[in-house]
């Protein structure tokens, strides 16, 4: 029989053990050791089969274990402490506050107070499945490295009914998904409530007079709100009450409704989240890719409608308050809907006030050559309601500036508006605790941050504890992996009698390699198999084995990712190799903190550069695994030589397979000339000393640089800070800033159309030029209605090609020197010839103003 309604009763705790809930119910337990050791003590085995989450352990436990419990003194003085240590972390000055401190002392421009961080997705804990991949894992490292460091972010995303799905195989090795019901009330969350006790809601008009409303649950990480909204309402009728069924799933439609409730809606949550709390409005809002691109509408409907602010001016207000980033290198990967289906929504009835349709369209138009004609492009959006833009490692960042170039005509590529901020990993997270306890042990805190610990000569950790912590992490993934091989297995249909062989799967003594991600076909999943043959030869060596352990999900839309699984599934179901490579369905955050432990090698061979980031082998690295990875995403900049190995690319060749036959060679090769000799290759003691040089110099060097912290401080410093204070200077009462800059850029663009440069003219160009020479370029130009104050001329001078193409320029202001009628002025400047070599410069002209971000904001230039 079919229940009509289904409810969780929680337990009623003893009061000596109430601190549990507060406990169980701050997501700070999921990278708080001593918390979840805790957990774990009350019932070993449930804990394990309620894997790893306290609120559902502790609404499994009966009335005599809980008095059992309340009888244990030892055990209640362990739940006050830490119940105390909780505390003092949630309030304690932290670095933000030791920062802010420092700011004020020195005059420098306060920090933001507060900051409002949107996502689609948000990986935490396996017990909060609200993500897919690693813009997820990304999302929630970013909020506890938040809470880590006391800055006051506010997350916002929505939750999923269904999360991402529940991944498994069936026989033939194809992926088969699932969508279990979550219960909300059965996970770590706290439903927002009005005074009076009633669920607090959040509304949004949609098209055709639909009403989508929203309750808003809490979810703790550490010190940060993180607010995700849920569509799964009474006062919805079925189709609203399925906007938030599923992550990444249904039609165009559905995914837009989505988004327009989490950029939307989730301004109006974090609006109901201060009037309940009392806390602090944002001063940034931070778009973690397009999905939630439409908050910079929301937020302009708020300034139109209760500020009365005309609809330019709301814009600077909004754009000045917002950061972007990106996260994808390609064009697939970003969500674009039809024009005509946001028009829905947007006009008509639908009109915002204030806001014609019109506008709300070009925000996301791609009118640019190469663009799709009538196409509403979220990244295109994102990029221009933002401030500030960013990309997720360096070489994402120049492939993102090439990827939007088409936003910015006229200026060089290098000069697109995209930094880039390296994502890092939540060590606390992803460091096994048993090696993590370790480094506690022996190093001081200080050595851990810096790395210097791993160098320790003396009183360190020396190399055969190093190797036996290494050996017990990957003992531990063997073991999981057996485990999860033969549920895998069942579950296909295999009997108990056929399975015997699962005991021999995998070997704690064998060069173990991981690679797990999601499956889209530039990750390439299946590059390890281009030559089976060799492949089979490395993994039965009989003297120098390897073993290979694999997971990842592919969208369950994506037949091609789908197949790909197959086909490395039916590999690994070969009984020639099946105990040396296995596939572990249902990759997620509980597997991962296993898995990346206890590899040796992890392994990445996107097709470069498509990989924005790429943070797996990050948690690799930082519990002493050695990267093998082709030069893309943070390892294309971090790598230096000796903290792993870079697969040679086939850059260049333009025959898809002939670059995978390439490249797979080159990584069966350094397997089996470099790698497997490294690991295998022992002193007197039986130890692998080269390897351990590497493990300890990746430790070391590595380990700092990946850490999420240091991500977050980035962002603070280069990012958060400078935002925020852009926004103050267009913030205040009526926001005359906004309007001040809006009524600019309007006369700006009026009058550019006569902006030109006349004449250009250079002094000290004799025929012989030599270093040291002195030159002076004159600039004749007409600016039309403009002034010299509303521009800078600019020279870009440098070394030139063949082509006479200026590469690698520097770029310096023209003064102006003299002042003519109509409008026309010469500005000039002198320098010195500093570099030998074919030389060259161009001037241009371009809008200057002291609430732009960059001489690109309004895509602007007249070039000589």
């Amino acid at each position: 029989m079919r229940a009509i309604r289904r409810f969780t009763v929680r337990t009623v705790l003893p009061e000596v053990l109430s601190a549990l809930d507060d406990l169980a119910v701050n997501l700070r337990w999921s990278w708080h050791t001593p918390t979840s050791e805790l957990f774990a003590q009350i019932d070993p085995e449930l804990w394990e089969h309620v894997h790893g989450d306290p609120v559902t352990l502790l609404g499994a436990l009966t009335p005599e274990r809980l008095a059992e419990l309340a009888a244990d003194g030892d055990f209640v003085a362990r739940v006050q402490g830490l119940a105390a240590d909780l505390a003092t972390y949630l309030s304690e000055p932290r670095w933000y506050q030791q920062e802010a401190q420092r700011r004020a002392e020195a005059g420098e421009p306060e920090l933001p107070r507060a900051i409002a961080y949107f996502s689609a997705e948000f990986g935490i804990t396996a017990a909060l499945p609200q993500y897919s991949g690693g813009l997820g894992i990304l999302a929630g490292d970013h909020l506890k490295s938040a809470s880590d460091l006391g800055a006051p972010i506010i997350g916002v995303g929505l939750l999923y009914g269904a999360g991402y799905f529940r991944q498994s195989l069936t026989r033939d090795g194809w992926q088969a998904e699932t969508y279990p019901l979550l219960d909300p009330d059965n996970l770590p969350l706290t439903l927002l409530r009005e005074a009076d006790g009633t669920p607090a809601r959040v509304t949004l008009a949609l098209a055709g007079g639909a009403q989508l409303h929203a309750q808003v649950w809490r979810a703790d990480v550490g010190r940060v709100a993180l607010l995700l909204l849920d569509s799964n309402v009474p006062e919805n009728e079925d189709g609203m009450r399925r906007v938030t069924d599923r992550l990444y799933g249904g039609t165009s439609e559905h995914r837009l409704q989505q988004e327009l409730l989490l950029g939307m809606g989730g301004v109006r949550a974090l609006r109901l989240h201060a009037r309940l709390t009392g806390g602090p409005a944002p001063e940034v809002y931070h778009c973690n890719e397009g999905h939630a691109g439409f908050l910079g509408v929301e937020r302009m409907r708020e300034l139109v409608e209760a500020e009365g602010l005309e609809l330019d001016a709301a814009l600077e207000a909004v754009r000045s308050a917002t950061v972007f980033t990106t996260h994808t290198p390609v064009p697939a990967g970003i969500d674009r809907f039809d024009a005509g289906l946001v028009a829905q929504y947007f006009g008509g009835a639908s009109e915002l006030p204030g806001i014609p349709v019109e506008r709300v369209l070009a925000l996301g138009a791609e009118d640019y050559p190469g663009g799709g004609e009538g196409i509403f492009n979220m990244a295109v959006m994102g990029l221009r309601m933002a401030k500030h833009a960013n990309g997720v490692a360096k070489l994402h960042g120049k492939v993102s500036r090439g990827m939007f170039a088409q936003l910015w005509p006229g200026f060089d590529v290098s000069e697109v508006p995209i930094s880039s901020v390296t994502n890092g990993v939540h060590s606390p997270t992803w460091v096994d605790p048993m090696f993590a306890e370790a480094q506690a042990e022996h190093f001081r805190a200080e050595e851990i941050a810096d790395g210097r610990g791993w160098l320790k000569t003396e009183g360190g950790i020396d190399n055969e504890t190093l190797w036996q912590l290494r050996g017990m992490m990957r003992a531990r993934l063997v073991e999981d992996a057996r485990k999860r091989v033969r549920a895998s297995w069942l579950r296909r249909g295999a009997s108990p009698a056929e399975l015997g062989w699962v005991e021999d799967v995998l070997d704690p003594e064998v060069l173990t390699i991981g690679f797990a991600r999601r499956v889209p076909t530039y990750k390439r999943l299946t590059l390890m198999l281009r030559d089976q043959d060799r492949l089979k030869k490395l993994l039965t060596d009989p003297e120098r084995p390897i073993q290979i352990v694999v997971a990842g999900k592919s969208h369950p839309a994506d037949e091609q990712g789908i197949r790909l699984i197959q086909k490395l599934v039916q590999f690994a179901d070969d009984p020639e190799v099946r105990t040396r490579i296995v596939f572990l369905p249902n990759y997620d955050i509980e597997m991962a903190q296993t898995l990346y432990p206890g590899t040796d090698v992890w392994l990445n061979n996107p097709l470069r550069p498509l990989e924005a980031c790429g943070t797996s082998g990050m948690k690799a690295a930082l519990n002493g695994s050695l990267n093998l990875s082709i030069l893309d995403g943070w390892w294309d900049e971090m790598y230096d030589g000796q903290n792993g190995w870079a697969i040679p690319t086939a850059d260049g060749v333009e025959d898809p397979d002939r670059r995978d036959d390439l490249e797979a060679a080159a990584l069966y090769d350094l397997i089996e000339t470099t790698v497997v000799p490294r690991f295998y290759d022992r002193d007197e003691d039986g130890l692998p000393t080269h390897w351990l040089e590497q493990v300890r110099h990746t430790l070391a060097t590595l380990g700092p640089k990946v850490q999420a912290t240091r991500m977050v401080r980035d962002y603070v410093q280069q990012l958060y800070t400078p935002t925020a204070i852009a926004a103050r200077a267009v913030d205040g009462d009526g926001h005359l800033g906004a309007v001040e800059l809006a009524s600019w850029k309007q006369r700006v663009r009026a009058a550019w159309p006569s902006v030109r440069v006349d004449h250009v003219e250079s002094e000290g160009l004799h025929d012989a030029v030599k270093v040291g020479d002195h030159v002076t370029v004159r600039a004749f130009v007409s600016l039309g209605d403009l002034t010299p104050s509303d521009v800078e001329v600019q020279m870009n001078y440098g070394l030139v090609a063949d082509n006479d193409e200026i590469t690698d320029f520097a770029t310096a202001s023209l003064d102006l020197a003299e002042g003519y009628e109509s409008g026309r002025y010469q500005f000039s400047r002198s320098f010195t010839l500093a570099q030998a070599g074919p030389f060259g410069y161009s001037v241009r002209i371009v809008p200057q103003h002291a609430g732009l971000a960059a001489a690109t904001e309004l895509g602007l230039v007249a070039s000589a």
